[in-house]
């Protein structure tokens, strides 16, 4: 009876625990226990609350790494540690749970995976977010304040561009390419309208992993960028071709026979401020190299975490030493990148020589979780819609959309939401803790313009106030609400 006893005190202070949010006091208390049996119950309680908040387990600035299992030793690889499985899990005595903590942005967004007992690489089984990369799926770990990309997504409400498949042999690096070229909506090949032209080096993984095609589509849905023609073109030596020994037959194929094959099948513009070349990590290498060697031909480069590291820092130094040509420079890489610090100095150099170039840094990795996130950005940049006044974009709160304050407030249990909108548009609206927690998403999804009220139910939230957050490809707001009980 004594027993059963503290194991119910246990208990209770465990969920009390749970509603301070206290990772650290939760494994203080399994590590001043003696007794096996209540050491496993609360460890039971807290992973099954921990799934409801989700894993890793987040307290502000904080992610929590869990895993429960009989692997000897845990250590996490990922962006953060440049894939090196060093930063090791520790145990809680006579427990088979193992934790690691580590310090993140509120907005980082990272890819990692789990190493147990030395060499077993393994997905977080307790997290269901994954992101693809070039190696197979990794876990994701995604910050409260990171905001998930609606634009990589597929909606079938909307018009849709075509695929064209071909292929073409280069004498250049006597070897054929595999090619996708994607038409936009309402493409007539007798038309007299001509389009611009967007490149993508590792074409197919852009879109296999990188949704490309579905970024496309709904950026021309919603009015962001003009009509583009888009060439997706597969390496055959990704290495030599893009940074070893067949870079200037690369080069060669795509100046001198790629682009003069699109531009002769298709109603391109024949103008290298209209052609846009596009890659990531050595892609961006070899899009630099084509782009600097031939602005004649291409006008514009859009660089997804250009790796220049290769034959002495090559093109680094061929563009930042070199004459200024005539680009456009539009950039994004993270801060979890080795080249990081080379992406700022090409930034600086570029900008002090009088270069237009347009840059984004994020707390993120060298990953397509982060290309395909901002590929919209790149292609913004180039090509804006002509009626789109892309200064408007994100600010505080443009004509036609508004978040209204909640009513009642304070309230208990429930509150109605208001918000409007002006245009189609993705929309977000989310509710989190004072502490910047994600408690709830209310919607996230397309909405077409008009006015929207959604109901808020705290009955299961402890009294204090609370935060909900609107977005939009246009427009972000957020306001306080106070429950009380």
């Amino acid at each position: 009876m004594k027993r059963i006893f503290l194991l119910i005190i246990y208990i209770v202070l465990n969920y009390s625990l749970y509603s301070q949010s206290n990772f650290y006091d939760f494994v203080s208390r399994v590590n001043s226990i003696s007794d096996h049996n209540i050491k496993s119950t609360i460890v039971d309680s807290f992973i099954t609350f921990a799934r409801t908040k989700g894993i890793p387990f987040i307290e502000g600035d904080t992610a929590h790494f869990i895993y429960r299992g009989s692997a000897t030793s845990v250590d996490v690889a990922g962006d953060f540690n440049s894939w090196n499985p060093t930063d090791k899990f520790t145990n809680l005595t006579a427990t088979n749970f193992f934790y690691f903590s580590k310090i993140f942005e509120q907005n980082a967004r990272v890819d990692y995976k789990l190493v147990l007992n030395g060499n077993d690489w393994k997905l977080d089984s307790e997290n269901p977010h994954q992101v693809s990369g070039g190696f197979g799926p990794n876990s994701e770990l995604a910050m409260p304040g990171y905001i998930q990309p609606w634009e990589i997504n597929y909606y079938g409400n909307i018009s849709h561009g075509t695929i064209e498949d071909k292929s073409i042999y280069s004498t250049n690096t006597s070897s054929t390419f595999q090619l996708k070229t994607y038409l936009p909506p309402g493409y007539i090949s007798s038309s007299s309208i001509t389009y611009p032209t967007v490149y993508f080096q590792d074409g197919f993984e852009y879109i296999n992993l990188g949704s490309a095609v579905n970024i496309i589509d709904n950026l021309l849905d919603s009015n962001k960028i003009r009509p583009l023609i888009a060439v997706f073109v597969k390496p055959n030596n990704r290495n030599d071709e893009y940074a070893g020994n067949k870079r200037f037959q690369y080069q060669s194929f795509f100046v001198e026979e790629l682009v003069p094959l699109i531009d002769s099948l298709y109603k391109t513009k024949n103008d290298p401020a209209q052609r846009l070349i596009l890659g990531d990590s050595f892609g961006g290498n070899i899009s630099a190299l084509i782009s600097y060697n031939h602005s004649d031909v291409f006008g514009n480069c859009g660089l997804h975490s250009g790796a220049f590291w290769p034959n002495n820092y090559e093109a680094y130094n061929l563009i930042t030493s070199g004459s200024k040509k005539n680009i456009k420079y539009s950039s994004v890489w993270g801060t979890y990148e080795s080249l990081f610090q080379n992406m700022r100095n090409f930034r600086d150099n570029l900008s002090q020589k009088g270069y237009q170039i347009t840059w984004d840094e994020f707390p993120e990795g060298h990953s397509w979780g982060l290309w395909r996130a901002n590929t919209d950005k790149i292609l913004i940049d180039i090509f804006p819609s002509i009626t789109t006044d892309i200064k408007s974009i994100k600010t505080a709160q443009p004509q036609g959309y508004l978040l209204k304050q909640n009513f009642p407030n304070p309230f208990n249990p429930t509150t109605s939401i208001s918000f409007s909108i002006s245009e189609l548009n993705y929309v977000s609206l989310k509710v989190y803790n004072i502490l910047g927690r994600d408690i709830e998403t209310l919607f996230e999804g397309i909405k077409p313009a008009g006015s929207y009220q959604v109901t808020f139910n705290g009955n299961n939230l402890a009294s204090g106030i609370y935060i909900y957050k609107i977005t939009t490809d246009s427009f972000t707001d957020s306001k306080k609400m106070i429950l009380l009980k």
